[in-house]
């Protein structure tokens, strides 16, 4: 018997809930107007070399990440790097070297299956274009001239263990002023003169510039990053949100040193009531950082004014399940003889969710493969609030980790 593997892999990522840009690939035909949107923004990015961004909100399991996975693909037809990261307790936005970490492991270069663009690296020269360009900008462009002198002895070392140690500080791991001195005068027989020194916690930023400006001169046409479940900094404390909002306006509102970046956010429509609201986020902005609060409200407004997703309308849902038909047919190797009506009307019993619609059709499909019959589905709607309360707070204490 033989199986369609793609369609098993779309079908099993759909039963269970898990994100994947395969389904965002096949699965793009709906809101078709937010798409057309977001291809233009993208197109600009393109045509412009400027940098721009946009807050994709909504409730609990209407289809957030499946539509940054739809942006994934987009941007990848148009030769642009994809970033794909969810935030978490071990990734909080108020601290960009780590966030910076597991974005350098989730970034495909267009078109890959793989993540990775660190080989890119091992092509560059002392004397090439490239890496005149780069070392240009690292020393001019950048808040510090750190990155300078990293690439420049990056690409000069012939000692094996000071290219892994110098690729490292580029993947995130960073290295020592004074081993980075080190390494330096080794090769070039000089010590380093930085205009000021680099501190991780304060100068982090120059690490997304280089990536940005690096693509650029790689021949890419941009690059997308995209952040996920969002509404997880609301767990943090007070200052550490009010941190994370200070790093998220970097993505939303660039500097010019962002070259061809488009970043989109993921959070839940619930953020504005739930954080912002409840836990008084804009008096905390006055009382904590009253010398610069702009960054910080102006990020707050965004998440308040950001589009919501729009309810799927019944058609574009008939039209999901009757994919959903298809790649199970294929996925099994059967044909399924079902009216696409009988399953939109055991969804449509199942809450507004669009997970627990597909998890419906999906568990009626196996049934009649399986049993030639349709048995009894019931998929409980799952309650946001009720998931809420069960998430503890992240101890205060972090803001000083």
């Amino acid at each position: 018997m033989e199986f369609d593997f793609e369609a098993r892999h779309i079908v099993e990522a759909l039963r269970s809930g898990i994100p994947s840009k395969t389904v965002g690939k096949f699965f793009c035909d709906s809101r078709v107007d937010l798409i057309n949107n977001i291809e233009k923004e993208i197109n600009a990015v393109i045509s412009t070399s400027n940098s721009d961004s946009r807050i994709i909100s909504g409730r609990y399991g209407e289809g957030k990440t499946h539509m940054l996975n739809t942006v994934f693909n987009i941007a990848s037809k148009k030769n642009m790097v994809v970033s794909l990261i969810s935030l978490s307790k071990e990734t909080p936005f108020n601290k960009l070297y780590l966030i910076y970490q597991k974005l350098v492991n989730n970034t495909y270069l267009p078109n890959r299956e793989q993540p990775g663009f660190i080989q890119e690296l091992d092509k560059l020269t002392p004397n090439s274009k490239i890496t005149k360009e780069l070392l240009d900008y690292c020393k001019t462009d950048l808040e510090r001239d750190k990155l300078h002198y990293v690439i420049k002895s990056f690409v000069s070392t012939d000692d094996l263990d000071e290219k892994y140690l110098l690729q490292s500080d580029l993947e995130g791991d960073i290295i020592s002023n004074v081993t980075l001195k080190q390494i330096h005068k080794r090769i070039f027989k000089e010590r380093i003169k930085f205009n000021e020194n680099f501190y991780k916690t304060r100068h982090f930023q120059d690490y997304f510039y280089f990536l940005s400006k690096l693509f650029k001169e790689l021949g890419y046409d941009g690059w997308v990053i995209l952040f996920d479940e969002t509404e997880l900094i609301g767990r943090l404390g007070r200052k550490t949100r009010l941190n994370s909002y200070n790093n998220m306006a970097k993505f939303l509102f660039p500097e010019k040193q962002m070259n061809s970046v488009y970043s989109v956010f993921a959070i839940t429509s619930s953020y504005s009531a739930d954080v912002i609201d409840s836990k008084k986020e804009y008096e905390g902005i006055d009382k904590y950082f009253p010398e610069n609060p702009e960054p910080m409200k102006t990020v707050l407004e965004a998440i308040e004014m950001a589009d919501q997703l729009k309810s799927l309308t019944s058609i574009e849902i008939q039209e999901i399940l009757e994919k959903i038909i298809d790649f199970h047919g294929k996925a099994y190797n059967w044909k399924p003889n079902v009216d696409v009506q009988e399953i939109l009307k055991k969804s449509n019993s199942s809450g507004y969710l669009l997970r627990s619609k597909i998890r419906v059709a999906i568990e009626f499909l196996d049934n009649l493969y399986i049993y030639n019959d349709c048995g009894k589905v019931d998929i409980e709607e799952l309650e946001l609030d009720k998931l809420e309360n069960e998430l503890p707070d992240l101890e205060d204490e972090m803001e000083n980790n």
